[in-house]
């Protein structure tokens, strides 16, 4: 891939990164907020889209480990491309085709292994 595709996608991951830390933090704060005994009731009327039960609770901590996990692959996917493995199939070898990058920026399998991958596990 190219030094100019790469720079793309680069930013496309930030931007993306930039997003979900944003989100995490939001995520964070109405946890922390229903979390908090006092203010238990305000935030519960101020926050009822998110719920104040516990499972609604345990739902929100599920959310923040995926885009933890997410984060996790944002920041491994600015590795490859700082190491030159960015697009690079880690079962075949061979080039990533580009709308499957653009789809799932994050990938480390192109789109024929991840089928084969796909069909083995059924």
């Amino acid at each position: 891939m190219d030094a100019k595709k790469l720079q793309e996608f680069k930013e496309i991951l930030l931007k993306k990164r930039k997003e979900t830390l944003e989100e995490r933090e939001r995520y964070g704060e109405i946890l922390q907020d229903t979390n908090s005994e006092e203010d238990y009731g305000k935030t519960a009327y101020k926050y009822t889209e998110f719920g104040t039960d516990t499972m609604n609770r345990e739902q929100s901590y599920m959310f923040l480990a995926r885009m933890d996990k997410f984060l996790n692959q944002i920041d491994q996917a600015l590795e490859r491309i700082e190491n030159g493995t960015y697009g690079v199939c880690r079962v075949c070898g061979h080039e990533i085709d580009e709308k499957r990058l653009r789809a799932v920026p994050t990938t480390r399998i192109c789109f024929d292994c991840k089928q084969k991958e796909s069909r083995a596990v059924r």
